[in-house]
Order: structure tokens, then sequence, then C-alpha cells
């Protein structure tokens, strides 16, 4: 299977789960609008989201991921056996100790990193403490689906660990869909949707214990012990804690200074589920697949099959990331109104959630760039650089957020982001090449020059029919006005597509080659 070949099977999944997150949003926008439970469910949900994408997802799978891609390749089944279920007990047992703690201090961790804004609502603060001490063991289950996942995909079964997320979504959207059928007031429609978070990660967790063990690859549990395949991965941990969290880092801060205003926390969040699509999709194949091929390329002593996935991989982050980053800002209202606006979600609201969407969009390609040139790091186990990079990310999110916080409000946080985003991207890219570890080729530098341009071209259809067809239907029925926006992100898509084919910005051979595989 080709490279990209791997990233369309996640990516398939993934958005598969995405298109479901709007369903959620939608429901929890009609049921709750941008209200104080709506604030106090996505505050209480970000603090153990936090923690899994810091742990999980970033810490620990950046750790554990070459580690066993590289057990695999050299020692085989056995020895990935072994090393994971040593790994297994040791992480077992700090997530235990782990939720223990945070059950027993949440009052205190929500008025300190959760919402501190929030002390001055006491009924807000009380219930943001509740739904996250519901939904905290949520991150016990995800850590270990983190690790059968990577297991997985470092057997190179990419399709069901990208697919299993998508019972969060359904489980939601279901308790969401029953609570408007009851009517059930706002409180207890925010604690059904934290009892769903709950119920989500026990679900996933089953189905991956299962799919592992369909395929071949049985972990007992054993005592914890401080082996030195366990030591290794706490000592690469350490630096990714930093590294493998900063867009959640970045967004955490955002949380703690958006609680200070009204409504900003779920604004933000509106916005962010919007550009999380395309960063879901594209940056989430990339960062899954290639991080085990790197390590497997560099085990085997393959420079060039190294280089090379580098640029594909640069080739297909920003051939699909640049025209949907252009598209999300020349089009935000719309996008908004059209996934939103109805029920509680007012005409206001679409206009607020609109702007911090542009912003967050600004940062589309850079976050995704970001998958695509760590790896090159993590694959060498040097977690270092990429930490202090991440540091520096860090501090211009804090300084821009307080800042700009007074003058553009909810829309500073968005745009801090964004430009923190560039920065790191900038730190890692000229790292690499100092160090000869990536050298894009003169085809993916053509091939980048003509996604951009073709995205230009996109972006002014896009404007100009916004104007013509959209903005023209602005007190038409609802109906009428998805039909335009549909309309017109459809042409946008049609115009880069036949631009990115006729410059050669997509390699017309590998796409032909998809379609026959994909009518096969």
């Amino acid at each position: 299977m080709s490279l990209v070949a791997k990233f369309a099977s996640v990516g398939s999944a993934t958005m598969a789960s995405r298109m479901l997150g709007f369903v959620r949003e939608a429901l929890i926008a009609a049921a709750l609008g941008v209200g104080p439970v709506t604030d106090a469910f996505y505050a209480a949900f970000r603090f153990p989201n936090l923690f899994r994408r810091l742990f999980a997802e970033g810490a620990f799978n950046t750790a554990f991921v070459p580690l066993f891609s590289k057990e695999l390749e050299g020692g085989g089944m056995e020895a990935a056996r072994h090393f994971g279920e040593h790994v297994l007990a040791a992480l077992l047992a700090a997530l235990l100790a782990l939720t223990a703690v945070a059950m027993i201090f949440m009052p205190f961790l929500v008025s300190t990193l959760v919402a501190p804004g929030f002390l001055d609502d006491p009924e807000k603060f009380d219930l943001t403490v509740v739904m996250t001490r519901i939904m905290f063991p949520y991150l016990a289950c995800m850590s270990l689906v983190a690790m059968l996942s990577g297991i997985l995909n470092s057997m190179r079964r990419f399709f069901l660990a990208a697919l299993v997320p998508v019972l969060l979504n359904v489980i939601l959207s279901a308790a969401l869909a029953l609570c408007l059928l009851l009517e059930l007031p706002a409180r207890l429609t925010g604690l059904w949707l934290a009892w769903g978070v709950f119920i989500s990660g026990i679900a996933q967790l089953a189905i991956l214990i299962a799919a592992v063990r369909k395929a071949g690859f049985t972990l007992r549990l054993r005592r914890p012990r401080l082996t030195p395949a366990v030591r290794r991965v706490l000592v690469l941990m350490a630096p990714a804690l930093v590294t493998g969290g900063i867009m959640q880092i970045n967004l955490l801060i955002g949380q703690i200074i958006a609680s200070a205003q009204d409504k900003a926390i779920a604004l933000l969040n509106f916005a962010d589920r919007i550009n999380q699509l395309p960063l879901g999709v594209i940056g989430i194949a990339v960062g899954v697949v290639l991080l085990p091929e790197l390590a497997r390329a560099l085990k085997a002593g393959n420079q060039r099959e190294a280089q090379h996935l580098q640029n594909r991989s640069l080739e297909f982050a920003l051939g699909l990331t640049v025209p949907a980053a252009v598209g999300l800002m020349v089009l935000p209202g719309p996008i908004v109104a059209l996934l939103y606006e109805r029920g509680a979600f007012t005409a206001h609201d679409t206009a607020m959630t609109a702007s911090a969407l542009s912003a967050f969009a600004s940062g589309l390609p850079a976050y995704v760039l970001v998958k695509v040139f760590q790896p090159g790091f993590f694959a060498r186990e040097d977690m270092r650089t990429p930490m202090w990079f991440s540091l520096i990310s860090v501090i211009v999110n804090i300084a821009m957020s307080l800042v700009l916080f007074r003058w553009l409000g909810h829309v500073a946080i968005a745009l801090a982001t964004s430009v923190s985003s560039w920065v790191n991207v900038l730190l890692l890219a000229v790292t690499l090449w100092r160090r000869n570890a990536f050298r894009p080729s003169g085809i993916t530098l053509r091939r980048v020059a003509m996604i951009c341009l073709a995205s230009a071209a996109m972006g002014i259809v896009a404007y100009g029919l916004d104007v013509l067809v959209i903005a023209p239907l602005e007190e038409a029925t609802v109906v009428l006005r998805a039909i335009a926006v549909l309309v017109v992100i459809a042409a946008a898509a049609v115009v880069y597509l036949a631009l990115a084919l006729l410059t050669g910005a997509v390699d017309r051979q590998e796409l032909a080659t998809a379609l026959r595989r994909r009518r096969a």
C-alpha cells in the first residue's frame, strides 16, 4: 500500500468521526446554545482531553511507537510483546494514581487550571467540577486506547484504530437527541453529555482490546517494574510531554484567558470544531502513518526512503490544508450559519464564531506541518529539540493572547494559536534542513508553489460567488441558503482540483491509480 493510500485509509476513518462531530456540535448548539452549561461542558471536557492529548496521543505515543516499531522490526512479535507488557503495566499504574489524585483535588484544579474565571459564578463552577469528575476516567480509557492503537499502527493496521473515535460522537449525539426529545433542562442535558463521554471511553477500549487479540497480539498483565524498556520510554516521554501536546497547551492557555469573557469558551469551541475537520482528517492521518514508517526506514538505514516519506507527506498535507484554510477564511460566516445557526444559536453567535474561525484557519497548514516535521525528530529519538521549539511557541501564544485580548477578545486567542504554530513550524523545518535530515525535492517545491497558486485562485472565485450568490439570500429560507453555500463550496473545490491537475500540483498518475483502486 502506498503512503498516500495509507493516509487515505486513516483519513477516511477520521473523516467519519469528524462529520459525526459536526452532528454532535449542531445538536449541542440547538439544545444548549451559547450559555453557561455549554461553557461548563467544554471547559470540563477540555481538561481530560488535554491530558489525553499530552500523555496518550502526545508524549506516550511519541515515545512508545518508534520503540515498539523498532522492536517489531528487529526482534519480531515476541520481543515486541515483551516490551509492550512491561510498558502496559507501568502505564496502567500511573493512570490509576493520576485519576485518583485528580478526582480528589478537582475543585482546586478547576479553579486554577480549567476555568479560574468561573469562580465569579458559583453555579457554573460547581457544574464544571461535577462534569470534570464524571469525565476524567475517560483519560485512563483513552490512554490505553492510544497504546493499543500504536500497536495496531506499528503492525500497519491503521483503519480500525482511526475509526473507533466515532463512538464518542455517536454516543453523545444519541444522548443529545434523547434530551431534545424529552425536553430536558440544560443542566441535566449537560450531565447526560458528561456520562456519555465516560461510556464512550469504555466502548472504544473494549473494541481495540478485541482488535489487538484478533491480530494475534495478546498482552498479559504484569507487576509494574521500572525495566530498561520502561525507563527508555519515560526518558523519551519527558520532553515529548510538551512537544506532543503543544496544540492542546495553547488551547488550554486560551481557555484560561477566555474564561474572563462571557460565552468566549463556547464560541472558540464551536469555531475550533470546524477547523478540526481538515486538521483532524489530514493531521491525524499524517501523524499516525508517518512516525512508524519513518522509524522503520531509519532502523533499516534507508535515508533515501526517509526523505521520500517526508516529501510526499509535505505535498499531501499542503495539498489539502492550504485550500481548506483559504476556504474557511473566505467563507467563515456562511459555513458557521449552515452548521450551527438554529435553535438557541443566534445570528450574533454566528458572527462571533465566524471571526474566531477565520483566525484559527490562518494557522491550519501550520498545525498539520508540525505533524510532518516532528516525526523527523521523534523517529531519531530526539525529543528535546522539538520540546524547546514548543516552549518558544507557548511563550509566543501566551504573550499574543494577553496583549491582544483586550482589543480583540476571543479572536485574539485563536489568532495567537495560529501565529505560535507557524513559529513552531519554522523552527522545526530550519533545524531539519541544517541537519541535512530534510531536503524537499525540486518536484515537491514546484508542487507546493502550484498548490498555493491554485488555492489563491480558488479563494478569489469563492469570494466572488459569496457576493453574487450567498449574500443576496440573507433573508431567504434556511434550506435555500444551505443550498447556496453548498453550491459555492462545491464550485470552489472544482476550481481548485482543476487547477491543481492542470498545473501538476497533484500527481495525476497517483490520483488515477487511487481512483482505479477505489472502483475495484
